[in-house]
């Protein structure tokens, strides 16, 4: 086989992703022209009258549109800290330990939870803080009264970060477990000679060999920074919680296919895609200069 048809056939290959790509990714870009129009449904895109910036005006004179963008970026924020520093100590702590089956079997219970949707975990978590739910009844026990937890605004973003970090950390360690293993086991071997304990070990030979791992996954987490998880809030969240729970997508989700303001929502997701795309090229330039990582 000649390299010309070998390379014939690679695109062959590649011809039914593609063209999913453009049917799904590609053509719908059309649609962002909503955000410009009054868009009427029974008009249509090419017929509904133009407007500008008059939708993006509306949005920034709204005051759910600087709630949305504050909530989208605290919790997303918290979750991108929380995803570097959580799964490092746990794969700091499951690579000290030296029985395998149990190493197994802990890596296994904390990898499952990361293969559930969040349809049947939000169910979970909804009726464990329930008022007749597990941590009341242990709160009453206690001598405590129940509480409300999924209509507090105040304990919503704890409850959405601390679920997340819940169901993705145990697959997130896997990034740092491959660093540990790939850490030369002659500078534990020429620490050890110099006196060092477990612990001066921790800190002068695993850690420093990690921040290059910690480094990468920070500097690419930036472009997500405006991705708070819509799964999950969407099925977690109710309208007690708006004020401390919505973000962007769900904010577009409501607005959009809820209320019929169309012109409205597509301006609002227009404008994330615009930042989220700045962001992922910032966060690429940085990790190229920093981390020496590139994609192409």
């Amino acid at each position: 086989m000649n390299i010309k048809s070998f390379y014939k056939h690679y695109h062959l290959m590649l011809l039914p992703g593609i063209v999913l790509l453009i049917i799904f990714h590609l053509v719908p870009m059309f649609g962002i022209a909503i955000a410009f129009q009054d868009f009427k449904i029974g008009l249509g895109i090419w017929d509904s009258p133009w407007i500008g910036l008059e939708n993006f005006t509306y949005m920034f004179q709204l005051r759910d549109s600087k709630v949305i963008f504050f909530n989208t970026v605290f919790i997303a924020v918290c979750k991108i800290i929380a995803h570097l520093f959580i799964p490092l100590t746990f794969a700091i702590l499951l690579n000290e330990i030296r029985f395998r089956i149990f190493k197994r079997w802990v890596q296994t219970v904390v990898y499952l939870p990361h293969f559930i949707s969040w349809v049947i975990l939000a169910g979970v978590v909804m009726d464990m803080l329930s008022l007749d739910g597990i941590i009341n009844h242990a709160l009453k026990a206690l001598g405590f009264e129940p509480v409300m937890f999924m209509a507090k605004n105040s304990l919503f973003p704890g409850i959405v970060v601390s679920t997340d970090i819940w169901k993705e950390f145990g697959f997130a360690a896997i990034i740092y477990l491959a660093a540990l293993a790939g850490i030369n086991p002659s500078l534990y071997e020429a620490a050890e000679m110099d006196g060092a304990n477990r612990l001066k070990q921790l800190v002068y030979v695993t850690l420093p060999s990690l921040v290059p791992t910690v480094v990468l996954l920070a500097t690419l987490s930036i472009g997500n920074i405006l991705n708070a998880g819509f799964d999950q809030i969407f099925n977690l969240y109710n309208p007690l919680v708006y004020e401390s729970g919505d973000i962007i997508d769900t904010y577009v989700y409501r607005v959009g296919l809820v209320q019929a303001q169309y012109g409205l929502a597509t301006a609002v997701g227009l404008l994330k895609s615009v930042i989220g795309f700045i962001l992922i090229f910032i966060s690429y330039r940085v990790a190229y200069t920093y981390a020496n990582y590139r994609i192409f």
